[in-house]
C-alpha cells in the first residue's frame, strides 16, 4: 500500500493543514485553561441553555475550553483592539495641572561685599579652621545669605582639580564671592589671603578636599540682621599621620 509522500512507516501519514490547525487550537486551549481566570473575564457569560457566550464577539461556545480557544483567535483579538481604540477616543480629556513657570530672577548686581577671613589652628586637636565674616549692608529686605560647597568639576572657570573643593557665598543683590588660599601652604600666623583673585566677577576660596568636621561646636553659621553680617566657621578633620 502506498503511503503519502513525506510520511514515515508507522506514522499514519503527514498531518494536513486542517489537522495542524486543530492541534494548535487544542494547545492554546490547554494553555489558556492553566493561565486565564474566566471569573475575571468581562466578556465571558454562561446562558440559560448551559452554553457559553462571548459578549464582545456575540459568539456561542459549547464549553469553556472552546471559549478560551476563541479568545486566542484573530476575531476576538481584533475586536478587543477596536474596543480599546473606541474607549480611548470617547474618554474625556483629563485637565492638566497648571504648572507655574518661574522666570529666572534678574537683578542688578552692586558688587562684592566686604569680608574678613581668619585662619586658625588648634594644637590640641591638630585641626585647621576658617572663620568667615561677610558684610552685606545693602542686602534685600527679608532675605538671608547662603553658602554652598561645590566640587571642582562643577565650576567652569578654572581647570578641574580633584584635590580641591569650593565654598561659595551668595546674597542678593551682591555678586557670589569666595577666596582662594592653600591651607597647607603657610603657617596659621601667615596671611590667608595671599592668593585672592577674581574671575568673571566671581572670587573663589580654594580649599583642600579634606573632610569637614560637622560637629555642632565645629561647624556653624549665623546671620546677624542688625549688623548685616554673615558668620560661618568650619573645621577640617585632622589628617591621618
Amino acid at each position: 500500500m502506498d503511503r503519502e509522500w513525506g510520511s514515515k512507516p508507522g506514522s499514519g501519514g503527514a498531518a494536513t493543514a486542517q489537522n495542524e490547525a486543530i492541534d494548535r487550537r487544542e494547545r492554546l486551549r490547554r494553555l489558556a485553561l492553566e493561565t486565564i481566570d474566566l471569573a475575571k473575564d468581562p466578556y465571558f457569560m454562561r446562558n440559560h441553555l448551559g452554553s457559553y457566550e462571548c459578549k464582545l464577539c456575540l459568539t456561542l461556545h459549547n464549553n469553556e475550553g472552546n471559549y478560551l480557544a476563541h479568545t486566542q483567535g484573530k476575531r476576538h483579538q481584533t475586536n478587543l483592539a477596536k474596543r480599546a481604540a473606541r474607549e480611548a477616543k470617547d474618554a474625556p480629556a483629563q485637565p492638566q495641572p497648571n504648572k507655574r513657570k518661574l522666570a529666572p530672577r534678574k537683578s542688578v548686581k552692586i558688587g562684592r561685599p566686604g569680608y574678613t577671613v581668619t585662619k586658625q589652628y588648634d594644637p590640641d586637636t591638630k585641626q585647621h579652621s576658617f572663620l568667615f565674616e561677610i558684610e552685606y549692608p545693602e542686602i534685600e529686605d527679608n532675605s538671608k545669605p547662603r553658602h554652598r560647597f561645590m566640587a571642582s568639576y562643577e565650576q567652569k572657570i578654572q581647570s578641574w582639580d580633584k584635590r580641591y573643593q569650593y565654598l561659595l557665598f551668595a546674597a542678593e543683590p551682591y555678586e557670589v564671592i569666595g577666596f582662594k588660599v592653600h591651607l597647607l601652604q603657610s603657617s596659621a600666623a601667615s596671611d590667608p589671603l595671599a592668593n585672592v583673585y577674581a574671575l568673571n566677577t566671581i572670587c573663589y576660596l580654594q580649599i583642600p578636599s579634606t573632610e569637614i568636621d560637622k560637629s555642632t561646636d565645629k561647624f556653624f553659621s549665623y546671620w546677624d540682621p542688625d549688623k548685616k553680617s554673615y558668620i560661618l566657621q568650619l573645621y577640617f578633620k585632622p589628617r591621618p599621620p
